[in-house]
């Protein structure tokens, strides 16, 4: 096929002015800002130069040589050189979402001018793939050492992932999430920051970090601005039990099994507090609780929301010294620069306290190896320019579109579609022809761009393009001419949806439909057209079309999301049957009815009394457009519970002397790690593809209670592995299951608890109990 050199394809057109982005490095370049310069004698004398001291050591020793002013300089983003110690300046504020951002610690104004964008992370988490979410950490990771390497870094800490539950289907920044389950959102976290950082897939102790990853928003922030309620003022009323088993989570996971070096505090307040303000949080929980050794920084200019719109702290003092005292370490902004000296002086702080934050800012810079003398002659000082958009990270970048791609409906097998009865091909939409659109949001330029039109001209050549609408907004549609071209093709490909002009951050949607006219100029052609047409949807949020799910002279729908530098390829390469589809929804599609619901109310369970339906898969109990995990194939795939090591579970066997307070449930905390870890067991399940075309394909295991108690999930995903299956082939996989966690419940205190009764493994269509006595 045509589709390699379309993937290599080197003239682009970006922001209007056509510039060659692939492979093109010039002769630019400049040193990477790093201290303790061998070639100056004064490095010699200072102990944080001496890399066979401690990190700690060499910590306290740059920290005592500081005046307060120079402390205070210290604390926020854009940190300042130390020129009598030869500290350079250091901005802690990069973008690294889903490949490098063009601006704050980076500048794409030298060598490297480009970078390998991958899919939006909503799409890339539809492949439930950790392997392929690791690899694009690990690719990012790469060339953001790269960018430094070239001095066109002032920085190597990455505020990202994103890993905030998309809760409700309107929030603006759910696209840069991996979903609605705290299961996946943790795996995902664990594997970006592991690849980023520079840690094997499986997770070791990394001495020197590639790059720093940071997880955001902690916690509990998923509204920016929706019905005049802003992110800056919201106060997320949570419960224990939700916060327990839905908000928290993913941040644990990025912590204790990622080992995370940043975590970021959000702007808004939690139960009253502010989240940057509030020690249990911070102190007690991450650090306290989950072990967390990195720094924190506040949502940028945070900091003044607590005293100047919050009103939380009394004085700009007051607000600096809570967040400070809380654990927060750094401000994304100028507050801690301008109040910071006079909170000391009016005692509101004290210097230690600035010191503590100190230490954990200057552990991080030693940790990406900026304290151990020229960078070239140390660990990733070896990557260059070459390899950032290398043939490597492209390649993933269109696998990663590819297997995220969700096929939704797909009446008749209406595709593939074949190339050998395809002589003509009318494609229209507003997104036809997108290539920004194409990237999401926090995205950098990208090595090259191929939109969806690109990508089906490589497989037809008898094309007819019609926009159908001025923009994605779709307030004027040119219905009639659309019509008129679908009335002369063979096929038709509608490819409509949202794009950050409707969803993005600082802006949460109102309405669940497409935007304008959109509906009625997809209604319309798929009327006129010969056949059924192909309905391709790029979008972050879920949309309702019900219309065109139910409509049947619309045969098939894809959901692409923004699909990443190379999406236009991997939708053609879908379409027609060069990539079998396996992707499946990482969120659920909600109904249009389901904005009477308050964005604010941050309740995860049902109130039947109220006719509070409850949010996500484990709770909702509204209808629904597309369920969590729906994704179709162009194969056919059965599977087959073989093995499970156990099937029955004794509480009581905890010990002979040991009675439990309540019967008919148990704290984990009570049960302890030591019996936990002993009741792991097996779950061999076997899965065979019965279809005619090698794909890949996820696996998603569920639990769920038989009879669910009050406040119980419906089901929740325990357990999913992506494997490749050639027609015809099985395979068995292997999950591991811990009962003390994937069999537990959070009560209404926060707690962990197990139930008896019988708990139900299910997979596709087949289900295995497992009993559990009390």
């Amino acid at each position: 096929m045509k589709l390699h050199s379309l993937l290599m394809i080197n003239l682009v057109i970006y922001h209007g002015i056509a510039v060659l982005l692939v492979g093109v490095h010039g002769t630019e370049s400049s040193s990477p800002p790093f201290a303790c310069d061998s070639s100056d004698p004064s490095t010699e004398s200072y102990p944080f130069c001496n890399t066979t001291l401690g990190i700690s050591d060499r910590v306290n020793d740059i920290v005592s040589r500081l005046t307060l002013d120079e402390k205070i300089s210290q604390l926020i983003n854009s940190a300042v050189s130390i020129p009598r110690l030869g500290i350079p300046a250091y901005e802690w504020w990069s973008e690294a979402l889903h490949g490098i951002r063009d601006r704050h610690g980076i500048r794409f104004n030298g060598t490297i001018r480009s970078a390998t964008t991958f899919p939006q992370v909503i799409l890339t988490a539809a492949s439930f793939d950790a392997h392929l979410w690791y690899r694009i950490g690990q690719a990012i990771g790469i060339e953001t050492r790269a960018m430094y390497n070239v001095g066109q870094a002032m920085g190597m800490t990455f505020w990202a992932p994103n890993i905030n539950i998309f809760r409700d289907p309107r929030w603006g920044r759910g696209q840069e999430t991996p979903g609605e389950d705290p299961a996946v959102t943790g795996k995902y976290s664990v594997s970006y920051v592991r690849g980023l950082q520079g840690d094997t897939f499986e997770g070791g102790k990394v001495d020197v970090l590639q790059a720093s990853a940071c997880c955001k928003h902690f916690t509990a922030y998923d509204l920016d601005n929706w019905n005049g309620i802003d992110r800056y003022t919201f106060d997320a009323r949570v419960t224990k039990q939700d916060m327990a088993d839905t908000y928290q989570p993913p941040f644990r996971s990025c912590i204790e099994e990622g080992r995370a070096s940043g975590l970021m505090c959000a702007y808004n307040r939690v139960n009253g507090v502010p989240s940057c303000a509030d020690f249990n949080l911070l102190s007690n929980t991450a650090r306290g609780q989950w072990g967390f050794d990195g720094y924190i920084v506040s949502d940028c200019d945070a900091v003044s929301l607590v005293s100047d719109v919050q009103g939380y702290a009394k004085s700009p003092e007051d607000a600096v010294a809570y967040v400070l005292k809380a654990g927060m370490d750094v401000d994304c902004g100028s507050y801690l620069q301008k109040h910071g000296k006079s909170a000391v002086n009016n005692k509101k702080l004290t210097e230690s306290e600035i010191d503590r934050a100190l230490h954990n800012l200057f552990t991080v810079r030693m940790r990406l190896g900026l304290f151990n003398g020229n960078p070239s002659k140390l660990p990733f000082g070896n990557i260059g320019p070459d390899q950032v958009c290398s043939t490597e990270h492209q390649t993933l970048a269109l696998d990663a579109a590819r297997s995220g791609i969700v096929l939704l409906k797909n009446s008749n097998r209406l595709l593939p579609l074949s190339m050998g009865e395809t002589s003509s091909l009318a494609v229209i939409g507003p997104n036809a022809n997108a290539t920004d659109t194409l990237l999401g949001n926090y995205a950098g330029p990208p090595c090259k761009f191929i939109s969806p039109l690109q990508g089906l001209q490589s497989y037809v050549n008898d094309i007819t393009y019609q926009s159908g609408c001025d923009d994605v907004a779709c307030s004027s549609a040119s219905i009639e001419n659309a019509v008129d071209v679908a009335k002369q093709a063979d096929y038709v490909v509608l490819v409509m949806g949202l794009d950050q002009t409707q969803e993005r951050e600082k802006h949460d949607r109102l309405e669940l439909g497409l935007p304008g006219k959109q509906e009625q100029l997809i209604t319309s052609v798929a009327k006129a057209a010969k056949k059924p047409v192909v309905l391709v949807l790029l979008c972050g949020g879920p949309v309702d079309v019900s219309f065109a799910k139910d409509d049947s002279n619309i045969g098939s729908i894809l959901w692409a999301g923004y699909p990443g530098e190379a999406g236009g390829a991997a939708i053609a390469e879908t379409i027609f049957g060069d990539h079998n589809p396996g992707g499946r929804l990482p969120v659920t599609w909600y109904p249009q009815e389901f904005i009477k619901i308050p964005m604010t109310d941050m309740r995860m369970r049902p109130e039947p009394k109220s006719g509070y339906p409850g949010r996500t898969y484990r709770f909702y109990t509204g209808k629904k457009v597309f369920e969590f995990g729906d994704g179709l194939s162009y194969s056919s795939y059965s599977y087959e519970f073989l093995s499970v090591t156990q099937n029955k579970l004794y509480l009581n066997q905890l010990s002979t002397s040991h009675v439990f307070e309540n019967p008919g449930y148990v704290l984990v905390s009570e049960l302890g790690k030591e019996y936990c870890e002993a009741k792991k067991f097996s779950v061999i399940i076997g899965v065979r593809n019965g279809g005619e075309m090698a794909g890949k394909h996820p696996v998603l295991l569920f639990a769920k209670q038989a009879k669910a108690s009050n406040g119980s999930p419906m089901k929740r995903l325990v357990g999913f592995q992506s494997v490749h299956l050639d027609a015809g082939e099985s395979t068995n996989i292997e999950f591991a299951l811990r009962p003390c966690e994937h069999l537990s419940k959070a009560n209404k205190d926060g707690l962990m608890v197990m139930e008896q009764g019988t708990h139900l493994l299910v997979v596709g269509n087949k289900e295995y109990p497992i009993t559990v006595v009390a």
